[in-house]
């Protein structure tokens, strides 16, 4: 445990960033799922959920949460579900 007030105060603003780039996360997955789903079922909106996927996947990329190649390797196994499927 820090003894240093500085250390405890950076202790504190890590948990936090990690609190938000973890829902970010999970914003992220939730959005995989139903995307994932909406081909499966043959829905009409696949298209537009996965337009939504990917917005959220640039926007993490812009925010530091996700590295640009992850983000990259995750539209383009988005992209080929649906030719899978």
């Amino acid at each position: 445990m820090a003894n240093i007030k500085s250390a405890k105060k950076r202790i504190d603003v890590i948990d936090k960033k990690t609190a938000i780039n973890k829902a970010y996360k999970s914003k992220i997955a939730t959005s995989v799922k139903k995307y994932k789903l909406a081909v499966d079922n043959n829905d009409a909106n696949a298209q537009a959920i996965l337009n939504e996927t990917f917005s959220l996947i640039d926007s993490a990329v812009s925010k530091g949460i996700l590295l640009k190649t992850t983000a990259n390797r995750k539209k383009s196994r988005l992209s080929s579900y649906k030719k899978q499927a």
